[in-house]
């Protein structure tokens, strides 16, 4: 109890410094402040305060997220996105999973204990189990926990990092994974797939979602699609060679953010993405080999939010500035 009252008194003290480096660096108005934290303007206000009894503020903001908030509101303005937070990279370990999955499960946490039934939406993937590997135990069966993607190859083989069923067995909500493979053997399999009645219940729930967290994957060799067994060897050099850079929920686009009409897409049986998205899809990935696919995704509007590190977050910056 006291390492949960510890870690909820950090992510308090990071939400005044962001607060903070809004009011005092970047000229924001408290009810500006309030929408881009999604927190009431008084709930602001505390935290401007709490930033100063803090002793964070000085001449500057003595805080170490003071650069990633930066990066974070730059990020924010240029695709303008609903949320955006940086979590400082780990140059020693170069680990990035573990915090940008506590700053993720922060937020997923605001949703999780609300008492009013929600339904939310995830994908798979590392980054995404570590975020669920941060959630503490509760007891909220009022909520909906839905899969956007298969967990399993087309020859069974299932997936290492499955989302839903790990979080609804933390939390005590119900479950909802997509009765599918990630990729069908052919068209048709995928097409008698997607009329079944539990495929259908699933879509339509998650086109309900309340958030959707996704993990953002690379497309090379050895990629998580790949690696996982979900598509084969010549499958990753024909999406390469129509140009995808990226996938999400094994849906593969290119360097522009543009969904694929040819390869694998054509047989994924995940829920479709909606581009330009219109609901809250929070992107949750990062590591400087992914910065390609997660500012493609950014340019073809496939996400609104984005949890990212430092390391990616220079790096896609850098290569729109140049």
């Amino acid at each position: 109890m006291r390492e949960i009252g510890s870690e909820r008194r950090d992510r308090k003290l990071d939400l005044a410094a962001h607060a903070a480096w809004l009011y005092y660096i970047a000229g924001n108005t408290q009810e500006e402040i309030a929408a881009k934290l999604s927190v009431s303007r008084q709930a602001a206000q505390r935290l401007i305060a709490l930033a100063v009894s803090e002793k964070l503020i000085k001449f500057r903001l003595d805080h170490p997220l003071s650069e990633c908030i930066a990066l974070a509101e730059a990020l924010r303005d240029r695709f303008n996105l609903s949320l955006c937070e940086v979590v400082p990279s780990d140059a020693g370990s170069g680990d990035t999973f573990n915090g940008i999955g506590v700053r993720a499960a922060s937020y997923l946490e605001t949703y999780l204990i609300a008492k009013t039934p929600t339904v939310l939406a995830f994908t798979s993937g590392r980054t995404l189990r570590s975020m669920v590997e941060q959630i503490p135990s509760m007891d909220q069966p009022q909520h909906k926990i839905v899969s956007t993607i298969g967990n399993m190859s087309h020859y069974g083989r299932a997936g290492r990092h499955e989302v839903v069923m790990h979080l609804s067995d933390r939390v005590g909500s119900q479950a909802y994974p997509v009765p599918t493979p990630v990729v069908a053997t052919s068209v048709e399999e995928r097409e008698l797939l997607q009329t079944q009645r539990s495929f259908i219940a699933v879509k339509t729930l998650a086109e309900q979602a309340k958030a959707t967290f996704v993990g953002i994957g690379q497309i090379v060799w050895n990629a998580p699609l790949h690696q996982n067994g979900f598509i084969s060897d010549d499958e990753v050099a024909e999406l390469v060679e129509l140009g995808a850079v990226g996938e999400i929920a094994g849906w593969a686009y290119d360097r522009h953010g543009v969904l694929l009409q040819q390869g694998t897409n054509s047989r994924v049986a995940s829920v479709p993405l909606e581009q330009p998205v219109q609901r809250l899809v929070i992107g949750v990935a990062g590591g400087v080999k992914k910065a390609e696919a997660i500012l493609a995704a950014l340019r073809g509007k496939l996400i609104t939010g984005l949890i990212i590190d430092e390391a990616a977050a220079e790096t896609i910056l850098g290569k729109i500035l140049n």
